[in-house]
């Protein structure tokens, strides 16, 4: 575990998009001794959890020194300025870093509540569903064009908030009918790029662990 002087505690819930960004934000750093508290955020809340995050009460809660950081993305930022020796995740230059925050946020307000209505409701009934992720995943690879991420030729901010996901597109194949390869290949395509890489590779959920524990919490809220 690392000094107090510089202690890191990571509130963690394994299956979650956004803890995995900050543990993708850590490994590109070069970060490993930190201490990974994996919550029940189904279930049981720890207090501390509620402690740290008393607004929001989810993962995930950085921690460094005893001070909470709160909010993937805002985290994924704090760890870039404190850590800003090695591997910049986000461009020096403003207007290149408002581009990447700007598509960071389209992932946030777009895929994130598209994607919940994917596997969130009952197969047979989510024909726009489907239309709405696939164009939405059409504008990424529009932005990503040619480029090898879409931070250039180095995983960056975007890199960072998207490929979490990527450990859920089983998931989401499985309870859509779709087929990304198909229908975004560069997009998976990227996503592969990503996985070359062990601070990503490290960090993503399981496909078959997340498609598993889904299909139950369809079950229990009597999707399936």
């Amino acid at each position: 575990m690392a000094s107090k002087e510089n202690e890191l505690i990571l509130l963690d819930f394994w299956a979650s998009m956004f803890a995995m960004r900050v543990k993708i934000a850590l490994a590109e750093k070069g970060i490993t001794d930190y201490e990974c508290r994996e919550e029940d955020i189904v279930v049981s809340k720890s207090p501390f959890l509620l402690q740290m995050n008393p607004v929001h009460k989810k993962v995930p809660v950085l921690i460094h020194n005893g001070k909470p950081i709160c909010e993937s993305l805002i985290i994924v930022e704090y760890i870039d300025e404190v850590w800003n020796q090695t591997s910049p995740l986000l461009p020096t230059d403003p207007y290149l870093k408002s581009h990447a925050k700007f598509w960071a946020d389209f992932v946030d307000k777009k895929v994130y509540p598209a994607q919940f209505k994917i596997w969130g409701k009952k197969e047979g009934s989510q024909e726009e569903t489907k239309k709405e992720f696939i164009d939405i995943l059409k504008t990424l690879e529009q932005e990503l064009g040619d480029k090898c991420y879409f931070g250039g030729d180095n995983i960056g901010f975007v890199d960072i908030a998207l490929i979490p996901y990527y450990s859920w597109f089983h998931t989401y194949e499985h309870f859509s009918g779709l087929s990304f390869e198909a229908e975004c290949p560069h997009i998976i395509g990227w996503a592969k790029r990503c996985l070359l890489k062990d601070s990503v590779s490290s960090s993503l959920a399981d496909m078959d662990k997340v498609l598993e524990a889904i299909t139950e919490f369809r079950k229990f809220k009597g999707i399936a």
